[in-house]
């Protein structure tokens, strides 16, 4: 297992993120809010995963971890906000979105650290995967 902070330390950093997000957004700079609520999103999914020992250290392993959390929880909307936020992440470099754009992402990128700060307050419930891709993500969160 990766581990680089505990569960509470990177909560505490996703929070602080969502808030310099809204804050450069403010200001009129969306390349950099859309990279704090990136970063707020990233965060959020290590936190997760340090909460369940998973492995975190690149983008594909938080794909993973916010695909397998979404199933666990059946909540495939969580996917779809994690995915919100990653295209701030690539605004950030090629500059393409509108302020509407960041403000939505931003808005989905804390409704994602908050429903997932919401799991950590409860014990991981039992997952017996049902598909090979479910298998093969958990072994990749798994794997030591």
């Amino acid at each position: 297992m990766v581990n680089h902070a505990s569960p509470e330390e990177y909560t505490e950093l996703s929070q602080r993120y969502i808030r310099q997000a809204e804050e450069e957004f403010q200001k009129g700079d969306f390349l950099q809010a859309s990279e704090k609520a990136w970063g707020a999103v990233a965060v959020a999914a290590k936190s997760a995963a340090a909460h369940r020992r998973w492995r975190h250290h690149n983008h594909a392993l938080l794909y993973d971890v916010s695909d397998q959390i979404a199933d666990e929880l059946r909540r495939p909307d969580l996917a779809r906000l994690f995915r919100s936020a990653s295209s701030l992440h690539i605004n950030f470099y090629e500059n393409w979105m509108g302020a509407g754009h960041v403000q939505g992402g931003i808005d989905d990128a804390a409704n994602y650290v908050r429903e997932l700060e919401a799991t950590l307050a409860a014990q991981p419930p039992t997952f017996i995967p049902q598909t090979t891709e479910q298998t093969a993500r958990l072994r990749r969160l798994t794997a030591p």
